[in-house]
């Protein structure tokens, strides 16, 4: 697969870090070594963007995982698949090739198919990673991706609150909702853009055992300008996450999965009506009195 000479949107443009970059890389090869046992969301993505693909019927040759992780994307049956990952450790397991997402080093045309999950909500320039993606599809080219929307995670929200009082710091990511991720398709040049959402519910004992899955699935704070909870805080959370329970002693959490799914534009794609092109009323369709 032939690797583009250049990265970014625009050589003119400089987008501000959101993100710490490297955070955000040490975050990812601390998770390598035991994602298996913290890979429940993002197997629920997967399954979600195989049943989307299942219902594509064509077949795709050249396929890029973007954000590999372990490279549990199976990908279809003869496909040739590069895997990606910024992060060093997960790409070498995956047999892949170390690149972030708003950075990629792929030559136009490169693809008909790629897949992400579980990492566009925690990329600095995402209009440009979606535009380098959109790119490096071959025209008919399918993109689907799926990450934490938003609506996730509600109770730590609440919790955070509470230990923080009026004046709380960044803690968790902003998230994008799913009229925005359509939006975002759009604005990329994907033609036939759709975005729809699922949620996944999961119940904890205690605020440890959800820190600890998204420590373990790398999606800790990785926000630039973060500083750590003071343990009075701490405490404090760890008291309002528990007064959140159900009567059996558990917390639920909510995680919203936003879906996307679009296309590089083809001439060949169908095209939406010409406005003004009907050739009956819609007061005729519907048998309504004229006047």
């Amino acid at each position: 697969m032939s690797l583009a000479r250049g990265h970014g949107t625009s050589r003119r443009v400089s987008v501000p870090d959101i993100f710490d970059r490297a955070a955000r890389r040490r975050y990812r090869d601390r998770a390598a070594a035991d994602f298996a046992g913290y890979d429940f969301l993002r197997a629920a993505m997967l399954d979600g963007l195989q049943e989307r693909l299942d219902s594509v019927k064509r077949d795709f040759t050249d396929v890029l995982d973007l954000g590999c992780f372990d490279g549990g994307f199976a990908g279809p049956p003869g496909a040739r698949m590069v895997r990606c990952d910024a992060g060093s450790r997960f790409a070498a397991g995956a047999g892949g090739i170390v690149a972030e997402e708003d950075h990629l080093p792929f030559a136009e045309a490169s693809f008909d198919l790629i897949v992400s999950a579980g990492v566009l909500d925690s990329v600095n320039d995402l209009p440009g990673a979606l535009i380098q993606a959109r790119r490096a599809l071959r025209p008919d080219g399918l993109f689907l991706a799926a990450f934490v929307g938003a609506g996730s995670l509600a109770s730590l929200r609440a919790a955070l609150r509470v230990a923080e009082g009026d004046r709380p710091a960044a803690r968790l990511h902003p998230q994008i909702d799913v009229r925005s991720a359509g939006d975002l398709l759009m604005r990329a040049g994907f033609a036939l853009p759709v975005a729809d959402g699922e949620t996944l519910n999961v119940r904890y004992g205690d605020l440890g055992g959800l820190l600890r899955d998204l420590r373990g699935m790398a999606a800790t704070n990785a926000l630039n300008g973060r500083r750590p909870l003071r343990r009075d805080s701490l405490a404090r959370a760890y008291q309002a996450f528990a007064d959140l329970a159900d009567p059996d002693g558990r917390v639920p959490e909510r995680f919203e999965i936003i879906f996307m799914t679009g296309w590089a534009p083809s001439p060949d794609q169908p095209k939406p009506a010409r406005r003004g092109s009907a050739t009956a009323s819609l007061a005729a369709a519907l048998k309504l009195p004229q006047g």
